[in-house]
């Protein structure tokens, strides 16, 4: 049996990150400009942030997952809340603070590219201090997304990264996008103590100064992190043992890619967290990706992991079908 497939056995996964709704306005006309006024074709309010749509996916794959942030005592809190409850997240962890604001992200879509506007609020204000001993002792891995939003933990990521292995924890760490385009040096230093560092093709080359993917991850080898690429429509790309590994997104019309990367860490660490090979849990992140697209907002249509695992034999069995080989 696959460690991909419907019988693996669960992971108990903690994700320590920012909570907040999405108001996701869908297929613009034409994108807006200031002093502009565009249309556009649809409008959600959901869950939104990095963290919550990876604990999601994270939780339809089959693992155990908690999840540790604040929010406001505001409807915003109690639907991001409710949203993670239904997706089957322990919230117990939450902290809400009436003092606190939600925040909120504007994401104008289309079905190749979103930009996102965001009020901070709550998600700022998570700290080291939250995220104790007794709550790290009971997992098999900690998840972290937006390292540049989450201003409160970012200072003292390291030292919780840290604490988290000394527990035998697995680490993974997103970065998120620099609102303020610093990229500054404290991020790769955090990275010596992640096991799993999971930028997009964007964020790898502002961290590492480089123009060319495989020289930003050759930039960013420090004996420790595997560092996994997302190339969006084109896939992904690591690098193992001094070796580029390369692999090919599935060719899919997406809805909206709100998310698609989150999904892709969801499952990426699924299977890695399950003993897949490298460029396997590639693959079977990838899937997962490609599915989330197809419908609206971040969570809407992330898979299981048998519907990601039928997928890639669909795919396998489309390719060989058509004689060019059951690889990607």
């Amino acid at each position: 049996m696959s460690c991909t497939g419907p019988a693996a056995i669960s992971m108990k996964i903690l994700v320590a990150g920012e909570l907040n709704v999405d108001l996701v306005l869908q297929n613009y006309s034409s994108f807006p400009a200031l002093g502009r006024e565009v249309l556009v074709e649809d409008v959600s309010l959901m869950l939104g942030s990095a963290s919550a749509i990876c604990a999601a996916a994270l939780a339809k794959l089959g693992d155990e997952v908690s999840f540790i942030g604040k929010v406001g005592e505001d409807a915003w809190g109690d639907l991001c809340l409710k949203s993670l409850s239904g997706a089957a997240v322990d919230c117990s962890l939450v902290l809400i603070d009436p003092a606190l604001k939600t925040g909120i992200t504007v994401s104008i879509t289309s079905s190749t590219d979103r930009a996102l506007v965001t009020y901070l609020g709550s998600i700022a204000e998570l700290r080291a201090g939250d995220i104790q001993d007794r709550y790290l002792k009971q997992f098999d891995h900690l998840h972290v997304s937006s390292f540049f939003l989450q201003k409160g933990l970012r200072a003292e990521l390291k030292s919780v990264l840290a604490r988290a292995r000394e527990y035998g924890l697995t680490t993974s760490l997103d970065p998120g996008f620099d609102p303020e385009d610093i990229w500054g040096p404290d991020l790769v230093d955090v990275l010596r103590e992640v096991d799993v560092f999971l930028p997009n093709e964007i964020e790898l080359k502002a961290v590492t100064r480089e123009r060319r993917e495989s020289d930003a991850l050759r930039a960013l080898e420090n004996r420790r992190t595997l560092v996994v690429a997302k190339l969006g429509a084109h896939g992904c790309m690591a690098m193992e043992n001094g070796i580029v590994i390369s692999m090919p997104g599935f060719p899919i019309t997406p809805i909206d890619t709100t998310g698609a990367g989150d999904t892709f860490n969801a499952g990426f660490l699924h299977a890695w967290l399950h003993k897949a090979g490298l460029s396997e849990a590639m693959r079977f992140g990838s899937a997962c990706a490609a599915l989330s697209t197809l419908a609206c907002g971040g969570t809407g249509s992330q898979p299981t992991a048998a519907q990601a695992s039928e997928f890639m034999a669909r795919y396998a069995s489309a390719q060989n079908e058509r004689g060019l080989g059951a690889g990607l």
